[in-house]
């Protein structure tokens, strides 16, 4: 069994419903609307869905609200769960595929497919974990100034096209196993939106395997709202400091190790393709 949940903030009833029929799956049991708007529109169209289960909130953030999902998706003894933006959309198969796959591994906890944007350019999702430097270099300089340590960020250098084994993971599309979903407790709700992803994503590396899994693709119509709207902007430092205040600012073990083999894991996968 799967559940999914979306949350919604004003969203465009175009946009979701785009989103809901990439759903259509026997296995997707139900999906939960988190609208953090209560926009009487997003109302009716729910009550218009089968399987739509709307939940309204006051503004309670982006991982306090998927955890309303969350929780009642463990209450339900689901397998997965998946986390996904409304403005993601993919063939209906993907869903089948993914369960497939995560059925065959049991040490998977976290899985991202191949993700591109609507004119096919690939989207980076999955990263090195985030030093603090790097952050400021990305949001605040011009790209010519780093554009090395900004490629090696972002994982440019690979051609994403083999299974990864990698600690951050976008928002945008998590499909989670649920029992690590229990280990680790969901979204720190410390984090009203922006981080909380990484920080997920790390804890659930910690036990599990979070995967990169390019055998499918999805589309994320990414509008990057926080590099266009100062309200969102300081939401987002404001989530980058209580990320490196909960992980470590200069001195990050974990951070270091794990990027370390994330790096070697390429190097390796590009030797055996070259060996082929």
């Amino acid at each position: 069994m799967i559940t999914v949940s979306i949350v919604t903030f004003h969203t465009d009833l175009n946009e979701l419903t785009q989103c809901l029929k990439a759903l259509e799956s026997r296995s997707i049991s139900v999906i939960f609307i988190i609208d953090n708007s209560k926009d009487e529109a997003i109302r009716r169209f729910c009550f218009s869905k089968t399987n739509v289960e709307y939940i309204p909130q006051k503004n309670i953030g982006y991982g306090a609200a998927h955890n309303i999902a969350i929780r009642k998706s463990i209450a339900l003894n689901a397998d997965y769960h998946l986390v996904l933006n409304s403005d993601v959309y993919f063939s209906p198969d993907v869903i089948n595929e993914i369960e497939n796959y995560m059925n065959l591994h049991p040490d998977v906890g976290q899985l991202i497919p191949n993700t591109i944007y609507p004119n096919d350019d690939i989207q980076y999702v999955v990263r090195l974990l985030p030093t603090p430097m790097i952050l400021i270099f990305r949001r605040f300089l011009p790209k010519s100034w780093f554009q090395k340590q900004n490629d090696r960020f972002l994982l440019k250098d690979w051609k994403h096209d083999s299974i990864l084994n990698v600690p951050f993971h976008m928002g945008c599309f998590m499909f989670f196993r649920n029992c690590s979903l229990e280990k680790t407790g969901g979204f720190d709700e410390t984090f009203f939106m922006y981080m909380e992803d990484v920080d997920l994503t790390r804890r659930i590396h910690k036990s599990a395997k979070t995967i990169f899994w390019p055998k499918v693709t999805i589309v994320h119509n990414h509008k990057r709202e926080s590099y266009k709207n100062r309200r969102l902007l300081k939401i987002h430092i404001k989530s980058a400091i209580s990320y490196f205040n909960k992980w470590g600012w200069f001195f990050d073990k974990e951070r270091s190790e794990w990027n370390r083999e994330v790096l070697q894991d390429i190097c390796s996968s590009a030797k055996s393709s070259v060996s082929r």
